[in-house]
């Protein structure tokens, strides 16, 4: 068993490693690293979708997108979120909930030059959860940016870079036979964790 939960780790993070990288290592799933974001926009409702981890440690869990999003937009004005992995052939669950803060530019800067190139013309073309009114649009927005771009490397928008979810609260979920699953949360106070074991 890859998470004792008779006598759970002091600190998580490596728990937390381990599931990931098993849900890598140990299934087909196209994207083990996909996980629901789940925010709260201004006008006090709450929304979700699907985004990829990026980085993981003691500092928190790492996404990245355009900051004027309609998942931006909810950042800045709730900066709290709520994240979920669900490995359904693992039968299991990863849940982060914690405050948000943006990363460093340097950080925002390495990642982008990791991506491919077409994702980065997108990420300017893109006036990402704005309505568009054909699909030409937004193609003939990614050929004048390919244009403007061509003999150079594509730079990082302004707009565009990563948030960090702080592991304020973490639940490790696994299914049982007969819905007695286990679960059992961290909760961070100062540089400690308390753990709680809860009722499926």
């Amino acid at each position: 068993m890859s998470f004792n939960f008779e006598h759970p780790p002091a600190d998580p993070l490596e728990s937390m490693r381990r599931w990931l990288a098993e849900a890598e290592q140990e299934t087909d799933l196209p994207n083990p690293n996909a996980m629901n974001l789940a925010t709260v926009g201004p006008d006090g409702r709450p929304s979700a979708r699907i985004v990829l981890l990026r980085g993981l440690d003691a500092e928190g869990a790492v996404f990245y997108t355009n900051r004027e999003s309609r998942k931006g937009e909810a950042l800045e004005a709730h900066a709290h979120a709520a994240l979920t992995f669900h490995w359904d052939v693992l039968t299991r669950q990863l849940r982060i909930e914690g405050a948000v803060s943006k990363v460093t530019d340097e950080e925002s800067n390495q990642y982008w030059n990791q991506r491919p190139r077409g994702s980065q013309i997108a990420a300017w073309a893109s006036q990402q959860s704005r309505p568009v009114p054909h699909r030409s649009t937004f193609l003939d927005a990614c050929a004048e940016f390919e244009k403007k771009f061509e003999g150079t490397e594509v730079s990082r928008p302004p707009h565009w870079g990563g948030y960090r979810v702080a592991l304020d609260r973490i639940e490790f979920w696994q299914e049982r036979d007969s819905r007695m699953h286990e679960r059992m949360i961290y909760l961070r106070r100062g540089e400690d964790w308390l753990t709680e074991r809860l009722y499926p």
